[in-house]
């Protein structure tokens, strides 16, 4: 018995529309998909599915509470949508988000007479620096020897969450409770509070202009437009004279600092220590964000701000109905699924071959 071969054939010029529709309908599905769950969990889908919105945008509290999750949400999806514009598969903004974390940390506990103003403003270089230096590795090991960026980026996550785990377990232990997280960081290197009675921080204001910069640099600026060139056809690039391994690397020290503000920002504005567990995952969330935004800037900012709700809202369904909030990971990964799917259909169509 033989089975039919098909070969994926190059659109000639796939519609407008359809790459606008193409995260919607990302969205759509993945809710079909967690619909199924939920039934077969036993629960009604729609009442699980208004209290996710209600309970992100239903309430002056939700709402906060879902700003101050888009607020590193937005950090990491710029980090990784910079760095995929220039084909740097930046898989590691988790682990540059615990470098920023880390090196705020160390100057925050530093607690020197400062202005807070100059405090802060040194906590968000540190942090910057820090996100840079961790992802300069792999971005010089690409650039220049061709290693896989996936397979580096990725496992230094895992190096640089371990030493954050060892340090905290050892000389940053607090030594009044004992358990493995830094003293507190001094009160003039916090981040200030935006509005009364919520957890909405400076952090915000960092990420908007983070967004506004990766904008004005990609659509206006000699470098972007080397960074989208390298990104397109890296061998044309350098035939028109860009030095590709240059911009391959100064992109990647660029995206892995925004993703190190995304540590600044959960240390000195939401937990004013350093843990193990400074993030839940948010430098892999930014994948998604990045996909779901089709690397644009304004896009990956909506993208953020909808997993935010679904994050914040997830809680509040699961004491409402008893669904768990894991059901936000599984809209997040088969959000990602669909989206690679219909992103590959949209350059490609299938074609049997006779």
């Amino acid at each position: 018995m033989r089975f039919p071969k098909f070969r994926l054939e190059k659109r000639p010029s796939p519609p407008t529309w359809l790459r606008i529709a193409i995260p919607f309908i990302a969205i759509g599905i993945s809710f079909l998909f967690s619909a199924i769950i939920i039934l077969l969990a036993g629960r009604n889908p729609i009442s699980a599915f208004y209290a996710i919105f209600y309970g992100a945008l239903g309430t002056r509290l939700g709402f906060m509470e879902t700003l101050v999750k888009a607020t590193p949400l937005i950090l990491t999806g710029i980090a990784v949508s910079l760095a995929f514009t220039a084909k740097f598969w930046n898989i590691g903004a988790e682990g540059q988000l615990y470098a920023g974390a880390l090196a705020a940390t160390w100057l925050g506990i530093s607690h020197f007479s400062l202005p807070s103003p100059i405090y802060i403003f040194l906590m968000i270089v540190v942090g910057f620096i820090a996100g840079s230096l961790w992802a300069l590795i792999p971005g010089f090991l690409k650039a220049r020897f061709k290693v896989d960026d996936v397979v580096t980026t990725l496992l230094m996550n895992y190096i640089m969450i371990y030493m954050v785990s060892a340090i905290l377990e050892g000389p940053w232990r607090d030594p009044v409770t004992s358990w493995p997280q830094s003293i507190m960081i001094a009160k003039n290197a916090e981040y200030p509070k935006l509005f009364a009675r919520s957890r909405v921080h400076f952090g915000l204001i960092v990420s908007i202009i983070a967004i506004i910069v990766v904008y004005v640099i990609i659509k206006h600026t000699k470098l972007g437009f080397r960074i989208r060139a390298t990104g397109a056809n890296a061998k044309a690039a350098y035939f028109l004279g860009i030095n590709t391994i240059k911009t391959i690397i100064l992109t990647a020290v660029i995206s892995g600092g925004i993703a190190g503000l995304a540590g600044v920002g959960e240390v000195a504005g939401l937990h004013f220590h350093l843990t193990e567990n400074i993030s839940p995952g948010y430098g892999y969330s930014g994948i998604v964000i990045a996909m779901l935004g089709g690397l644009h800037p304004i896009g990956v900012m909506l993208a953020a701000f909808f997993f935010g709700i679904i994050i914040t809202g997830a809680e509040y369904m699961s004491r409402a109905t008893g669904v768990t909030s894991f059901i936000a990971d599984v809209i997040q990964g088969i959000t990602l699924l669909v989206m690679l799917a219909m992103l590959l259909l949209y350059e490609y169509r299938i074609r049997r071959v006779e």
